[in-house]
């Protein structure tokens, strides 16, 4: 197609979103009016208006799964709150960890949980929602505290061998999981070093101490309204060890509701009507704090639906610029006259980064230059390690930054705080591709020098 549709219709996407933004529209407005304008546009350029429909119909049921798990999670954390597992969580938080660096204990342990859950979104469901309320004792800032979470919850898209957006990288780069780690220590090793330094020094001005009597309200508001018991810890213990066992997201979330609503019949004595009221409808905490209450919030199934309409929106849209090659140009053009093998890995960093952009998708980013810059790294000798790096060292990490992004829009629903808000504090997923381009610049420079070097030799023998 003309290469002028693509830039018309990736320019629109992006205006539309920035202005619905702006203006606090949601976000399904903004995705359905760029729908529809790329088919006009497409269905002017030649392409069969059947065809189309059938792209994005495809699209759409593609990641059944996923929108089956975001509807388990809203239905997972409404009854993980109803049955105590979450005050349980945050009663014990606030006991052993007062007096603590919060912000680097969360970061660690959120780091450390999502390796073994292999989802960024299911520890901050699970874990993050636990912490953020301990977080909150402590007056910790929510944003501050989330962008601590996002930074080490989304380690998992990196890290965890059962991630599927790490298996999806390895699928498109024919690789294994040990040749991939041992490639992304370059950066990893460092990116976590400094990032949890940060945190340490910004975790020391919070200590927690000035909280004390807030605490001990808060615990003793909790003791109130639950049944709380180290006992009803297992249940998130075996939720985290299910996916190492080779068990999928999806009955993994499952086991959690039906253990969830098991504990809420037999621990909190309440009905299955009334559980599974909580899992559809949502749970609203009716302790006697406000506080509390407004931290033990959860809008349920319901609550999940307009974020898996916008998600199913966003995957046909995808779908439909993939399929009819509107994103090629934006691939190709940047490289199309590269001399240098760092002058690619830095505009393979830039590409993966805008196509996550301009498809509100990590995968995105990651599979369309993954597949058509093997050849190209391979002409220049440059490892397939290092497209896989750079890769997921900017289009797969900074997916959580844009309010529009998958990521950024479930986030932003399971804990009511926007990436506006908490994107400031992910440190981790800018110092990835920051340190990516230092490396790139060092690299560079030593190279000049070496030629340099070189070429004096040869003056000085000549």
């Amino acid at each position: 197609m003309d290469k002028k549709y693509s830039y018309l219709i990736s320019v629109f996407l992006v205006c539309s979103i920035i202005i619905s933004l702006i203006l606090g529209i949601s976000l399904i407005v903004p995705f359905i009016i760029s729908t529809v304008f790329s088919f006009y546009l497409l269905a002017q350029s030649g392409y069969n208006k059947k065809d189309l429909v059938l792209i994005l119909y495809k699209g759409f049921i593609e990641c059944k799964e996923l929108y089956m798990f975001l509807l388990l999670i809203g239905a997972n954390i409404s009854v993980w709150m109803a049955s105590g597992i979450v005050p349980t969580m945050m009663f014990y938080g606030f006991q052993y960890l007062e007096g603590t660096n919060f912000i680097f204990m969360a970061f660690l342990l959120t780091s450390v949980m999502t390796i073994f859950m292999g989802t960024g979104i299911g520890t901050i469901s699970t874990l993050g929602i636990a912490l953020i309320g301990v977080g909150r004792g402590f007056g910790i800032p929510i944003e501050l505290l989330l962008g601590v979470l996002v930074s080490g919850a989304f380690l998992a898209d990196k890290l965890s061998p059962i991630s599927g957006m790490l298996n999806l990288t390895l699928q498109v780069m024919d690789m294994d999981y040990k040749t991939f780690v041992k490639g992304l220590l370059k950066t990893l090793v460092p990116v976590f070093i400094i990032t949890s330094g940060i945190y340490y020094i910004i975790g020391s001005f919070y200590s927690g101490g000035e909280n004390s009597e807030l605490i001990v309200y808060l615990q003793s508001a909790i003791l109130d309204e639950f049944v709380i018991s180290p006992w009803l810890l297992l249940l998130p213990l075996l939720v985290v060890l299910l996916p190492m066992k080779g068990i999928t997201v999806v009955p993994t979330v499952l086991t959690g509701i039906i253990g969830g609503a098991l504990l809420t019949l037999r621990v909190q004595g309440l009905s299955l009507l009334t559980s599974l009221n909580y899992m559809i409808l949502g749970y609203g905490g009716k302790t006697g704090s406000e506080e509390l209450n407004s931290i033990l919030v959860s809008g349920g199934m319901v609550g999940m639906v307009e974020v898996v309409a916008i998600i199913g929106i966003v995957l046909a849209l995808s779908n439909l610029l993939e399929k009819t090659g509107v994103l090629k140009p934006l691939i190709y053009d940047p490289i199309a006259n590269v001399k240098t093998k760092g002058e690619l890995i830095f505009k393979t960093g830039l590409v993966g980064t805008m196509l996550t952009v301009v498809t509100c998708d990590q995968a995105a980013g990651v599979v369309l230059p993954g597949k058509l810059y093997k050849n190209k790294y391979k002409e220049m000798g440059i490892d397939k390690t290092v497209l896989a790096r750079t890769l997921s060292d900017s289009s797969t990490i900074i997916a959580p930054l844009m309010p529009w992004n998958v990521n950024g829009i479930v986030i932003g629903l399971i804990t009511g705080i926007s990436a506006f808000q908490y994107a400031p504090y992910a440190i981790l997923c800018y110092i990835f591709p920051l340190i990516a381009g230092i490396i790139y610049i060092s690299e560079k420079i030593l190279l000049n020098f070496s030629m340099t070097k070189k070429q004096q030799k040869i003056n000085m023998g000549g």
